[in-house]
This record gives C-alpha cells, sequence and structure tokens, in this order.
C-alpha cells in the first residue's frame, strides 16, 4: 500500500473520491477517515489466485442461500465513519442491501458489510490490516477473517470480543452471520 496524505487544507469529498475512482478503474483506491488516499498495487498471482478462491466459495453459497449479496475486491464501500473501503471479499444481508435505494447500491454503498475477508498479500504488513479490520468492526462489521496465508494463521474479528488467532486452520465457519457457509482454506493456505 502507499498512502498518500491529503493535507487538512484539502479535503477529498465523497462525490471528488467517486470521480477520482471512476477515472481510474484499474487502480484500486482506498480512503481513510482522516483523509488518506491509498493506491493499492495490483495483486500477484498466487494473492489472485487465493482472492478468486475466496469470493467464488463465498459466492457459490449465497447463490444456493439467497440471503445476502456477495461482493469481490473492486466494491467499495462508504463507511459510516466516511472512509471508502474494499474488502477482499465482503457480504451484506439482503435486507440491509435492499434499504437502500437503487442509487445507493449503484454507487459506494453507505454502509459496512455485515462480513469481510482480508487475504494478506506478500507484501502486506500486518497492522494495517489489523487496523481496517478494527475500524469495520468499529462501522457495524458482525464477522471479520484476516487471512495471513504467509504465516498460515487466521484471525477472527467479532464485536465485543478478544480477537480469535487460528494456526492452520482447514476451514473457517461462517458461525450465525452466514448460516452453513464453511470456507475450505486448504488452496487457500497452501498457495
Amino acid at each position: 500500500m502507499i498512502p498518500i496524505i491529503i493535507p487538512q487544507t484539502l479535503k477529498v469529498t465523497q462525490e471528488q473520491f467517486e470521480k477520482l475512482a471512476a477515472a481510474n478503474r484499474d487502480v484500486r483506491l482506498e480512503r481513510t477517515a482522516i483523509g488518506e488516499l491509498i493506491i493499492m498495487p495490483p495483486t500477484g498471482g498466487i494473492t489472485g489466485k487465493r482472492n478468486i478462491d475466496i469470493e467464488g466459495q463465498l459466492w457459490f453459497w449465497n447463490r444456493q442461500t439467497k440471503l445476502g449479496v456477495a461482493f469481490n475486491s473492486s466494491t467499495a464501500f462508504r463507511l459510516p465513519n466516511g472512509a471508502d473501503r474494499s474488502p477482499d471479499a465482503s457480504w451484506v444481508s439482503q435486507e440491509r442491501w435492499d434499504a437502500l435505494t437503487p442509487k445507493q447500491q449503484e454507487a459506494f454503498p453507505p454502509l459496512c458489510p455485515d462480513f469481510a475477508i482480508e487475504l494478506r498479500s506478500k507484501s502486506d504488513n500486518m497492522e494495517p490490516l489489523r487496523k481496517k479490520m478494527q475500524e469495520y468492526l468499529d462501522n457495524g462489521l458482525r464477522l471479520g477473517w484476516l487471512i495471513d496465508a504467509k504465516n498460515k494463521r487466521v484471525e477472527i474479528y467479532r464485536p465485543n470480543r478478544e480477537v480469535e488467532v487460528l494456526e492452520s486452520p482447514n476451514s473457517l465457519s461462517g458461525e450465525e452471520v452466514l448460516p452453513g457457509f464453511v470456507l475450505d482454506l486448504q488452496v487457500v493456505l497452501d498457495g
């Protein structure tokens, strides 16, 4: 990640950020609540392979259950704190999605996903990812997974609970947030 600090006198509004993102569709951008613009480089082959496996499993479960809407890493959400964030994979319950207007659904949805996954790529530092997961929790996330394939470790984030760390898990349960969803980590952790 390459953060670009925007001086306090120069504010990037939601509308400006959306225009910037639309003009640079090949660039993954995020904006923090404090005005930091983050440009994320494209992933390498192994990370891309892991991402599509995760997204595919989430999409397939959601297609079968029809309990909500699944999103890939290209989707940015406008969080309640004003940040614009793009989890590697995410999900929103159908009820919350349907509460948005068509215009809100078309733009960066103004909500925090119920569920989000961040996958550590080779160049990622864990601390910014942990802060991002905490930001999701602070904005209404119900379940989050930070997958560190490099160290074969997963951090599970839930509201009002300590972060749970699993070493070399074979799978993860969607718990009550994603009933019946089980993420097979064999391909993800083994690359």
